[in-house]
C-alpha cells in the first residue's frame, strides 16, 4: 500500500529545530567530545557553538555545520564513531530507486534518507541524521520490514537524489511545492538568524535598551533600512539604523528568541523572551505585525528592578494615595484605575495589591499578560486562543472564595457583570478601564450595558492617571512665568501675589540630553457620594459627574499637573502634551 506523503512527512521536523529526548542530548554531548578529540574543531569554537545552540534552541550538530566549525564529512565520521554505524560510500547507492511506489522522493529528500539495499528481512537506508528516530520508523512502517541505517555525507546523498529522481519536482502538486518552498524559506531564515554577527547585533540592541532604561524597543522595516527606536519616558527616540539586507535576519532572530513561527509573516504574533542582561533576568513582551516592507516588531521591556512599586516613587499626591488606600481596605466593591495604554495603570494596581497583601487575604489576579510576579499572590494569565478568557477564568476564581480579585481589564459586558457579581457577594474587585477621566469611566460602564443601579451598588472609587516626564534635577533651570501663561492657566491664585517661577529642561549627560529623566503620575480620584449616585441614576453625562466630584473635593488631573509644574518636577508644556495628546 502506498504511504501518502502527508502521513509520512507532515510531522517530520527540520534537523535544526528537532525536539530531542534526553538520551539524544547525552549523545550530542558525547558527539561534541569526539569532534574535539579528533581535532575537527577546537574546544573554544565548540564552546561558542554550544552557547549559540542554547540561545537559539537548535541542536549543536546543526549549529556547528551552519557556522562552518566542522565539515559535513567530519560530522558524518563522528556520527559513525559515536554510534558504531558504518559510514556509507557512493558506491553503495543503488542504480534505480527502491520502493518508489511506497516512498515518495519528496519524503526521502525531506528526511534526508535513501534506501540502499534489501538484505534479507531488513532494508538498509543511508541517512544524513542518524540521531533522528522518526525517519527509520516511518520507512519501516511504509515498507513493512526492519530498517538498518548507515551514515551518508549530505553532499553525496544529494548527488544520489539528483541522479535517481531527476524529475521529482514535477511530481509535486502546486500546493505541495508552495509548502516545501515555505519550509525551505523558514530554514533559510533560521540560518540567517543563527549567524554570529546577527546574534551579537540583536544582543547589543537589547542590552543597550535595558542599560538606558528604555521601556520599549521598536524594530521598523522600511524599503532602504531597518529603523531601531527606543521609548524613553514615554517618547520614542531613533537610536540606530541597519541596512535593509539585514531585516529578515534580525526579525527572524527576535522571533526565534521569543519562540514564534518564523515562517508565518502574514499574521500578527505575540511571544515572550526571558534573558539575563548584566546579571539580571529581564522579561520582554514581543509583538509582531506584518507591514509593507516586512514585519514590525515591538519588544516591551519588563524590568522588575526598574519599577518601584511604591506610591512615593510613582509620584501620586498624598491626598490621592489616602483616598485610594481607603478604598482598597474596604471589604467589597469595585475600584477602577483608568487611563490610556502606557499610563501606568497596572503598576498602580500592583502597588495597591502589595499594600493590602497579607496572610489573612487570598488575592487572585487575572491578567493578559502577567507583567510582574508578586510573592504570595495567585496570578493567572488568560489564553483566548484556547477559550481561557477573562470571563471564563473569573467564573472559576469566584468559586475559590478569594478576598480580592484583580482583573487586568474590563473589556466587555460579560466580564463587567461577573466583576459586579463578585463585588456583590463580598469580594473587593480591582480592575482597569481605557477612559480619559475618572468620570467618563461611569459612562463607559453604562455604554457596555451595565445597569445604573449596579454601578452605584458596587463602585467604591475611580483613579484616573497619566504619566508625565520628570525634569532632570541635574540640569533644569528656573524661569519666570510669562504673563500669558499666568493668565491662561490661572496661576495668579497660586502665587500669593509674588513672582511666579516655572522650570524648563536643558539637557545633560544624566538625561541623554533630553532634559527629562523618569516619569511620575498625575492623577484624580473620584469618590462616589450620594450626589454622584443621584446623577448616575438620572443618567447625567460625565461633565456633570466630574463637576460634582470637584465640588466634593476631587483635584483634577490638570490641577495635579499644574501643581507638579510649579513644584519643579515637570513643565506645563509636558502636562498639556500628556493630557491633550499633543506632540
Amino acid at each position: 500500500m502506498r504511504l501518502p506523503w502527508r502521513s509520512t512527512a507532515v510531522s517530520e521536523p527540520a534537523p535544526s529545530t528537532l525536539l530531542v529526548p534526553r538520551d539524544t542530548d547525552d549523545r550530542l554531548d558525547r558527539l561534541c567530545d569526539i569532534i574535539v578529540s579528533q581535532g575537527l574543531c577546537d574546544a573554544r569554537s565548540m564552546e561558542r557553538g554550544r552557547r549559540i545552540a542554547e540561545e537559539t534552541g537548535q541542536r549543536i550538530d546543526a549549529v556547528l555545520i551552519q557556522l562552518g566549525l566542522v565539515t559535513e564529512r567530519g560530522l558524518a565520521s563522528s556520527y559513525a564513531e559515536l554510534l558504531d554505524i558504518p559510514l556509507t560510500s557512493p558506491a553503495r547507492f543503488p542504480a534505480e530507486p527502491l520502493f518508489a511506489d511506497r516512498l515518495t522522493s519528496r519524503f526521502l529528500r525531506h528526511a534526508r534518507a535513501l534506501p540502499l539495499a534489501l538484505e534479507g528481512d531488513r532494508l538498509v537506508v543511508a541517512v544524513a541524521d542518524p540521531l533522528n528516530r522518526f525517519t527509520p520508523a516511518a520507512i519501516a512502517a511504509a515498507i513493512g520490514c526492519k530498517v538498518a541505517i548507515e551514515i551518508a555525507v549530505p553532499i553525496e546523498l544529494e548527488a544520489a537524489f539528483e541522479r535517481l529522481y531527476p524529475d521529482a519536482a514535477e511530481e509535486n502538486a502546486e500546493g505541495d511545492a508552495d509548502a516545501e518552498a515555505s519550509e525551505e524559506d523558514a530554514e533559510r531564515l533560521k540560518d540567517l538568524a543563527s549567524e554570529a554577527p546577527v546574534i551579537r547585533l540583536v544582543s547589543q540592541i537589547i542590552s543597550r535598551a535595558v542599560e538606558t532604561q528604555a521601556s520599549d524597543i521598536h524594530l521598523e522595516p522600511f524599503e532602504d533600512r531597518l529603523r531601531v527606536r527606543y521609548r524613553h519616558d514615554g517618547v520614542l527616540h531613533e537610536v540606530d539604523s541597519q541596512p535593509a539586507r539585514l531585516i529578515p535576519a534580525i526579525i527572524s532572530r527576535v522571533k526565534i528568541m521569543s519562540k514564534l513561527d518564523i515562517a508565518e509573516r502574514r499574521l500578527p504574533q505575540d511571544g515572550r523572551i526571558k534573558l539575563p542582561v548584566r546579571g539580571q533576568d529581564i522579561d520582554f513582551r514581543v509583538s509582531t505585525i506584518p507591514s509593507l516592507h516586512g514585519e514590525t516588531v515591538v519588544l516591551r521591556i519588563l524590568d522588575r528592578g526598574t519599577v518601584a512599586l511604591d506610591y512615593d516613587a510613582l509620584g501620586l499626591a498624598p491626598a490621592v494615595v489616602q483616598r485610594l488606600n481607603r478604598a482598597l481596605h474596604l471589604p467589597n466593591g469595585i475600584v477602577l484605575v483608568t487611563g490610556p495604554t502606557g499610563s501606568g495603570k497596572t503598576t498602580t494596581l500592583y502597588t495597591g495589591i502589595i499594600q493590602i497583601n497579607s496572610i489573612m487575604r487570598k488575592i487572585v489576579t487575572v491578567e493578559d499578560p502577567i507583567e510582574y510576579q508578586i510573592p504570595g499572590i495567585t496570578q493567572t494569565q488568560v489564553k483566548p486562543q484556547i477559550g481561557l478568557t477573562f470571563a471564563h477564568v473569573l467564573r472559576s476564581i469566584l468559586r475559590q472564595d478569594p478576598n480580592v480579585v484583580m482583573i487586568g481589564e474590563i473589556r466587555d459586558l460579560e466580564t463587567a457583570q461577573i466583576a459586579v457579581n463578585g463585588a456583590l457577594t463580598g469580594r473587593l474587585v480591582l480592575s482597569t478601564l481605557h477612559t480619559n477621566s475618572a468620570a467618563s469611566s461611569i459612562t463607559r460602564l453604562r455604554d457596555m450595558g451595565l445597569e445604573d443601579y449596579l454601578i452605584t451598588a458596587v463602585l467604591r472609587g475611580v483613579l484616573a492617571q497619566r504619566l508625565v516626564r520628570r525634569l532632570c534635577p541635574e540640569c533644569r533651570v528656573p524661569v519666570a512665568a510669562a504673563p500669558e501663561l499666568v493668565r491662561r492657566f490661572d496661576l495668579e491664585r497660586r502665587c500669593d501675589g509674588g513672582p511666579m517661577t516655572l522650570w524648563r529642561p536643558v539637557g545633560c549627560s544624566h538625561c541623554r540630553e533630553t532634559g527629562y529623566r523618569g516619569r511620575q503620575a498625575i492623577a484624580e480620584f473620584l469618590l462616589p457620594d450620594e450626589r454622584i449616585e443621584r446623577l448616575i441614576f438620572s443618567r447625567a453625562d460625565q461633565s456633570d459627574i466630574e463637576q460634582a466630584a470637584v465640588e466634593a473635593g476631587m483635584v483634577t488631573m490638570f490641577e495635579a499637573g499644574v501643581a507638579a509644574a510649579l513644584s519643579g518636577t515637570t513643565t506645563l508644556e509636558e502636562v498639556v502634551r500628556t493630557l491633550r495628546g499633543e506632540a
